[in-house]
């Protein structure tokens, strides 16, 4: 699912079943300091055109804050996930049991269901940044 393929496929009143993404907090940390607290700014930046899902953002955010709280304190940054998972993936499910032949349909009618949100990344797109004071 990492391949960007076929047109953007948001969450609509046409497209309804949609499981709801995994990341929940965009913001971490000081939120309301200002430039002049944190004036240092780092950017985690894609090197590929890809699909980024909803349980990678959560787990990077998750990593990201564990590493700056241990090392810098709870209160001395701001991180901000920049990318919002809006792109629904789809999955044909198929059967692998004895006699499963008989039961599914094959590639007939193989548009498949909703199984979870990405995040379409561009090149040099930044996905996550973190304020600090040095």
């Amino acid at each position: 699912y990492r391949q960007i393929k076929g047109k953007p496929y948001p969450k609509s009143r046409y497209c309804r079943g949609v499981p709801d993404p995994k990341i929940r907090i965009y913001d971490v940390g000081m939120k309301k300091k200002g430039v002049d607290e944190f004036p240092f700014c780092v950017h985690l930046v894609s090197w590929e055109k890809e699909n980024v899902s909803s349980e990678a953002l959560e787990a990077a955010r998750i990593a990201c804050n564990k590493y700056m709280v241990k090392s810098a304190g709870k209160d001395a940054f701001h991180l901000r996930i920049r990318v919002h998972p809006f792109h629904v993936l789809r999955i044909n499910k198929m059967l692998s049991c004895a006699g499963a032949d008989r039961l599914q349909t094959g590639m007939r009618g193989a548009f498949g269901k909703a199984l979870g949100t990405c995040a379409r990344v561009a090149i040099g797109q930044v996905l996550l940044s973190v304020r600090c004071k040095d």
